[in-house]
Parts: structure tokens; sequence; C-alpha cells
């Protein structure tokens, strides 16, 4: 194992992003290389820094934690990410788990175990709270009626990206400026969800994004 592992934060709440390198930084073994303020700049702060782990909240505007996720793991297969969140849900935790994370742990008892799990991650092994644990094993116990994929695997990598930000309220030329897509190609986009989930309004988008974890809104 490395003498100095290299940790990037990912949460769009700088206080509780404070309060984990604090954490992080009484373990001499750890250091805290970046702090993302959303999902999309993890994914480019990883690529630029390199780091060993990145501990990614799942729920964050723009682009949440498992797209970013999916994202981090595809272009460097050797960074580990430990998810993080408020619940235990299991849309969450099922998510990120598929997305390619190595762990999950609850904010509530991220103190006691952050730095534990991260050293866990690197060295190979998975990392879950408790009651993320339980959560896994009753999503296992329910896979005999189960594909195993995620929620929204019907639709692809930008298409997710692109139902984020309209259900999170963002114009159609605020979204082809965020992801650097003409206007047309993000009306495209929008058409091609509503034919794929069937429904016809902006407001059946978001609730399917709700409801698959795309989005909480609370962001």
């Amino acid at each position: 194992m490395k003498e100095t592992i290299e940790v990037l934060l990912a949460d769009d709440h700088r206080l509780v992003a404070d309060g984990l390198r604090m954490v992080l930084e009484q373990d001499s073994s750890l250091r805290v290389v970046g702090i993302a303020n959303d999902g999309r700049q993890a994914v480019k702060l990883s690529a630029k820094l390199k780091p060993d782990v990145v501990v990614m909240d799942a729920m964050m505007p723009g682009l949440n934690g498992i797209e970013a996720t999916q994202q981090i793991r595809a272009a460097q297969p050797e960074v580990k990410v430990l998810a993080l969140s408020m619940h235990a849900d299991r849309r969450f935790v099922r998510g990120m788990l598929l997305a390619g994370a190595c762990g999950y742990l609850i904010k509530d008892c991220a103190a006691e175990e952050l730095s534990r799990a991260v050293h866990a991650v690197v060295a190979g092994q998975t990392y879950l709270s408790p009651s993320v644990a339980m959560v896994v094993v009753e999503d296992y116990r329910n896979t005999a009626d189960d594909s195993g994929r995620l929620k929204n695997s019907v639709l692809t990598a930008r298409e997710s990206e692109v139902l984020q930000l309209i259900a999170e309220g963002h114009t159609s030329r605020a979204i082809a400026g965020t992801l650097n897509i003409s206007v047309k190609t993000v009306e495209s986009h929008r058409a091609q969800l509503m034919r794929k989930l069937g429904v016809s309004t902006v407001a059946g988008l978001t609730k399917y994004a709700i409801r698959t974890g795309l989005t909480d809104l609370e962001s």
C-alpha cells in the first residue's frame, strides 16, 4: 500500500466537505488533494489530480454522484470511489455500487468510519456502513425477479446528464453551455427522452428523474 493515500472530496455542501477534510487529515497517511463542488468538477479534478480515492456524495446538482462515478471509473479504472449519502436509499446504494463505487457510507457515521473506509477500499476491499449492508442484502434477496441493471440504464450517459439538468430546471441554452453542445442537440435529446420514457411533458421527465435517483431536487 502507498505510504500516502491521496483523496479527492466531492460534495456540493462546502461545510460538509471541509468537515470531511478535517477528519481525513487527522490520519497522517491520508492527504486531501482537492475538493469538487459537483459531479462534473469531480470528473475533471479526478482526471487532473489522479487521486487514489474519490469520496463522492451520491446526490449533487448538475451531474449526480452515480453518473460521475461511472465516468471516473470508465476513464480511470484504478481510482477507487467511496460513496457518501445522507440516506441508505436503495436507489442510491444500488446505483453507486453498480456504477463502480467500492464502498458506501452514511454521512452521519462518516466521521467515525471515513478513514477506515478509505484504507479498506485502497486495499481492494468493499466497505459498507451497517445500514447500507442491510439494504444490499435485501436487494440481493430480491434479484430473482430483477435484471440487476441500473433503473435508468435505458438511457445513454449523455441522455442521463441532459435529463438531470432538465429536471433541475435548466434551460436548453444553459444545458447546451454546460455540456458544450448545441441548443438543437439538447432539444433532440429532450424529444428522444420523451419518446423513450413515454412522457410528453417536462413534469413527466422530472418525475422519472426523481423516481430513478438521478436527482432529488434538494441539492
